[in-house]
């Protein structure tokens, strides 16, 4: 990966403590979610965690900036460690780059950081129940849930399909996260790791985050789960249809071929994730018919299937562009 050579500039700053102190910051990406955004930092500047914690807000809308003003007026009422900053280049992995890379500058003795988006808000606990975990099993990236919460009350018959369905049920160690919205890392992976973090080539959300973690992952650091740790995350109406629902799954067989190929892109990682995405389309019906006995959804039973395609899709995708760059060279 190549430097993201993006503009980063500080819209407000306030300070209580000297920066050598922090020991802990909440890093909060925002994009056109001002009135959110508040509610985000209601529930961030409530948390009392034992070490001293700040809070950097990256605003990625730099035209308008209504989040960083927003956050901005926010602070000012509520007096507190941090940091509005402007991400001037545009996407998810160059507002998370910007987020730690802020964080690491401006606290020098950070031991670790919190990840955390505009469109949720946090437990009580939120950052003792991740630092508890992280300490007790010696992890060093520690992930919760994301717990939707639907603005559409029929939405909430889709609460246990697996497009909402967090990842882990029980706390401790567990072999991989997926996504960056609820999570802690530790200053030893933030230095182990090049920079930039998530990578700009992957900009679209979900696979910056995962590539970052198989990153992390090849490297040998550990994860775990702290389901205590919960985010509640507002599920708009419209990602409660059942075409958005299918378009999310078929993206997620997607995202985890791109992924299998980031790992190896070499002819035998090809065919093997062909294979598994194969072995996936054959189970589906199965699988399909178990989950729909689980979660009561008829259309549940096809989630299986729609990732299979996805996966098969974006693999046949990505042969496709082998093929033209071969025939190009």
């Amino acid at each position: 990966m190549q430097p993201t050579g993006q503009d980063i500039s500080i819209h407000f700053q306030t300070e209580l403590e000297n920066p050598a102190d922090i020991e802990l910051v909440v890093v909060l990406p925002t994009f056109r979610r001002p009135d959110h955004l508040i509610k985000t930092l209601k529930t961030i500047v409530s948390q009392r965690p034992d070490v001293a914690c700040a809070t950097v807000v990256v605003e990625n809308d730099p035209d308008a900036s209504a989040g960083a003003e927003a956050a901005k007026a926010f602070f000012l009422e509520h007096r507190s460690d941090s940091t509005v900053i402007v991400a001037h280049r545009r996407g998810h992995s160059h507002a998370c780059n910007a987020g730690l890379e802020t964080a690491l500058d401006l606290y020098p003795n950070l031991r670790a950081l919190a990840v955390i988006y505009d469109d949720a808000v946090a437990a009580p606990e939120w950052l003792d129940g991740l630092i508890a975990v992280q300490e007790g099993h010696g992890a060093d990236i520690v992930g919760g849930p994301q717990l939707p919460v639907f603005e559409d009350p029929d939405g909430q018959k889709w609460k246990h399909h697996p497009i909402f369905s967090p990842h882990y049920d029980a706390t401790g160690p567990v072999p991989r996260l997926y996504s960056a919205g609820n999570v802690l890392i530790t200053r030893a992976v933030l230095d182990a790791m090049p920079r930039p973090f998530l990578n700009p080539a992957l900009n679209f959300v979900g696979v910056s985050d995962g590539d970052f973690f198989n990153r992390c992952r090849a490297k040998g650091f550990s994860f775990a789960w702290a389901a205590e740790a919960w985010v509640a995350e507002t599920v708009p109406p419209e990602h409660t249809t059942a075409s958005w629902i299918r378009a999310r799954s078929l993206e997620q067989g997607a995202i985890s071929t791109l992924l299998e190929h980031q790992r190896d892109a070499t002819f035998t990682g090809r065919l093997r994730t062909l294979g598994k995405s194969m072995a996936l389309l054959a189970a589906s019906l199965p699988l399909g018919l178990k989950l729909w006995a689980k979660t009561g959804l008829a259309t549940a039973s096809l989630y299986h299937f729609h990732v299979a395609i996805g996966r098969l899709t974006a693999s046949i995708g990505f042969a496709g562009e082998q093929f033209r760059s071969a025939g190009e060279s």
